[in-house]
């Protein structure tokens, strides 16, 4: 697990599957929604997509607001609430 991505807004984590090598897409992405309390886990298709449009927005030198936007647009179909215990 590797927190990747922390704004006020939303926090992403990376898990990787035991056994197989990090960054190689086994596993998925959590993103929690902060203000929404909600979090949403990505996996197959789905994380790749993610991925590759994180790394595409990371060259270009992206703002905090664009990532924050570009994650909104998976954190939209949070489904799970976020429970603390």
């Amino acid at each position: 697990m590797e927190m990747l991505y922390n704004s006020e807004s939303f926090v992403v984590v990376r898990f990787d599957t035991p056994g197989r090598e990090p960054g190689t897409g086994a596993g998925g992405f959590e993103i929690v929604d902060k203000f929404a309390r909600k979090e949403i886990y990505l996996q197959g298709a789905l994380a790749e997509r993610f991925e590759q449009g994180v790394q595409q927005l990371v060259q270009q030198g992206p703002s905090l607001e664009s990532l924050d936007d570009y994650i909104a647009g998976f954190a939209d179909a949070a489904q799970q609430t976020v429970v603390l215990h």
